[in-house]
């Protein structure tokens, strides 16, 4: 599956961001990139404001366009708030709920989880990260040495993340539940969603 391969540190400070769970490179240089970045401050259009907001929710979660506007489609048909929607349907993706529980230090880390098949749901192997969970489902690493000393690495880095309230983690048995899908203020997104909505709707 097609995902960006591009510097990220770059797309972070473009957008002054963690896009890519990096918090420190927008500590050590927090201006866009380039050798004006500093003097940069060009006043965006509305456009410009909601296409900026689409592309770090696009980075944030590894989504290309097509794929990206695939979910938004499907949140558009579905009753209640088309932004959260959306939000949930991105939080849903099995790549995400392996990083969300802490099996890998980042989302990328994760996506390389599942494809390399280290993960199960409901104890079958899925080696798709767009595979979209739901309440109940279960969520594992395999019970290989490579596998569980992966997920034990990637605990022990984030041992003071805390597990959003609605997934239930089994730290000793390398096992997660989605207890609920999750409401917007859990989620705690990073972009303004209604703007995307916008720009998307036209």
């Amino acid at each position: 599956m097609a995902r960006y391969t591009g510097p990220r540190s770059k797309i972070s400070r473009r957008f002054g961001a963690p896009l890519f769970d990096d918090e420190k490179v927008l500590e050590r240089r927090p201006t866009p990139p380039g050798v004006h970045g500093a003097k940069r401050q060009r006043k965006k259009s509305d456009y410009g404001l909601a296409l900026a907001e689409k592309q770090k929710l696009k980075f944030m979660y590894g989504v290309l366009e097509k794929q990206f506007r695939r979910y938004f489609d499907i949140a558009l048909r579905r009753r209640g708030v088309t932004g959260e929607t959306l939000l949930q349907l991105l939080e849903q993706r099995l790549d995400n709920m392996v990083y969300r529980f802490g099996f890998a230090t980042s989302r990328r880390g994760a996506r390389q989880m599942v494809t390399h098949g280290h993960i199960l749901v409901n104890g079958t192997k899925v080696d798709i990260v767009s595979y979209s969970c739901r309440q109940g489902d279960v969520i594992e690493v395999r019970n290989t040495v490579k596998s569980r000393q992966m997920a034990t690495i990637a605990l022990e880095a984030r041992s003071l993340a805390e597990v959003s309230e609605w997934l239930t983690l089994e730290k000793e048995e390398f096992k997660g539940t989605v207890a609920r899908i999750p409401t917007r203020d859990e989620i705690a997104p990073i972009v303004n969603e209604r703007l995307v909505v916008e720009l998307c709707s036209r």
